[in-house]
């Protein structure tokens, strides 16, 4: 009797600490397929949220890393689960070519107040351009030519990124074709020259976006400012609030959004919920952004900076473990 006892006891606490075990850990036995586009500065917030998954009990696979417009169709095709750098308005095209709500679902807002725009340095937007208009005048547009050809030179946007179909729909939308050139490529080699050129005292004319370093050294109001564009026009004639601060910069005011399949969703309540929770100070990514820039760069590092974060943020994240936890109960 007393082994009897004993023997269902063992089974008893056994089932207990089992039970324990799926409640903290719901995501067990669950591998999660991420992907990201191939930009180091944004790994920090994706590592974040897998710190959290892992956390959940979930493993996490070695990211996808393709561009933007592909990203989403690999979402779309079920190849991969979510990505954490889906842009609401700029990206939108793409969620809807990847089958858009019918099997996609955009969770949660990540980060808050993304802004993008055309930038020239301060002695050129004191001289005159003050918006993305102005360059249609050949003379102010040669403000900006730095390879000899008399347009301006416009540090532009990766192709795949979507930011490219914007500009290029401006350059047209507001007759800028015959005096300014779009330059694409390697965005980081293209930018570093742009900084290199305004700190030799040349004018320059770029696009970027927030959050990213490039506004730790080029700093909006301060050694450079933002052009308005003439009116709000976007590609295949979307609507969108293009304006912060007084000035239609000509993007859309943007927020970073979690994407995932309708069947992850579904089969992993707990991850749901984490991505609905989930949101990380613009400011925080920036300054994350800064030390990448100033060389913490590798992998190492960057998981250095994650638990830099946790820590700092230690309240907030624990509550989106719990919240999840119970999503899964």
């Amino acid at each position: 009797m007393f082994r009897k006892t004993a023997l269902a006891a063992l089974a008893a606490s056994t089932m207990l600490a089992g039970a324990a075990l799926a409640a903290d850990k719901p995501g067990e036995g669950v591998t999660v397929r991420p992907v990201i586009q191939p930009i180091a500065e944004e790994i920090f917030q994706h590592r974040i949220l897998f710190r959290a998954l892992q956390d959940l009990g979930y493993d996490v696979a070695e990211p996808e890393e393709v561009q933007a417009q592909t990203l989403h169709l690999a979402l779309g095709t079920g190849d991969a689960d979510f990505t954490a750098v889906h842009w609401n308005g700029l990206h939108n095209t793409f969620f809807e070519e990847s089958g858009g709500d019918a099997v996609l679902e955009k969770v949660g807002t990540l980060i808050d107040g993304a802004l993008q725009g055309y930038l020239v340095n301060k002695v050129a937007y004191d001289a005159g351009v003050q918006n993305l208009g102005d360059l249609k005048d050949p003379a102010k547009a040669a403000m900006f030519d730095a390879d000899g050809d008399g347009k301006a030179d416009l540090a532009g946007c990766v192709p795949g990124w979507g930011c490219e179909r914007v500009i290029e729909h401006q350059l047209d939308e507001f007759g800028l074709r015959e005096t300014v050139n779009h330059n694409q490529g390697e965005y980081n080699a293209i930018i570093a020259d742009t900084i290199a050129r305004n700190e030799g005292g040349e004018n320059v004319l770029y696009y970027t976006w927030t959050p990213y370093w490039v506004s730790g050294v080029l700093v909006p109001g301060e050694n450079v400012e933002f052009l308005a564009v003439p009116y709000s026009s976007l590609p295949d004639g979307a609507a969108a609030e293009t304006t912060f601060n007084g000035k239609d910069l000509g993007f859309a005011v943007d927020s970073i959004r979690i994407v995932a399949t309708d069947e992850f969703l579904a089969a992993n309540p707990a991850a749901a919920k984490l991505f609905e929770l989930a949101k990380i100070d613009i400011n925080d990514i920036s300054a994350q952004n800064k030390l990448i820039a100033d060389g913490e760069d590798g992998s190492d590092d960057i998981d250095r900076h994650v638990d830099a974060w946790i820590d700092a943020n230690r309240e907030t994240y624990d509550s989106w473990l719990d919240a999840a936890r119970a999503a899964a109960e």
